[in-house]
């Protein structure tokens, strides 16, 4: 089941709450996963998905019916074309299949980069 999309979410534990146990640990795994790669990142609902944001938002990530859906912005992508190639991806997401484990490491590299690339951004912007 996905997230109940008639609700608006107001944080992470609320939208994690309407997932099933299986979703809901994939999810947690998932999150935790994104605070331990990006620990300075604050945790936010945006569109009305779990988020994280890093002077603008790093990562969005949320429970489909087949996948977890990790959106790591085109940049985030484009970066890791080859390591994704066994995944369904596009210009701005990856699907992540539920029976299947989650691809941690390559998580991490992802949020990793994208935290680097939104502080160098920011850097930029203030000079």
């Amino acid at each position: 089941m996905e997230a109940n999309t008639k609700t608006k979410f107001k944080t992470t534990d609320e939208y994690l709450s309407t997932l099933s146990k299986d979703k809901r640990d994939l999810m947690q795994t998932m999150r935790k996963t994104i605070q331990e790669a990006a620990p300075e990142a604050q945790e936010v609902i945006s569109y009305n998905m779990p988020a994280f944001k890093l002077n603008k938002i790093l990562v969005y990530y949320a429970a489909r019916t087949n996948h977890i859906g990790l959106y790591p912005t085109a940049s985030g992508i484009e970066m890791f074309k080859k390591e994704l190639s066994d995944y369904e991806y596009s210009k701005g997401a990856v699907q992540f299949p539920v029976d299947k484990p989650l691809p941690l490491t390559l998580i991490t590299k992802i949020v990793k980069f994208r935290a680097k690339e939104n502080m160098e951004k920011a850097k930029v912007k203030m000079k």
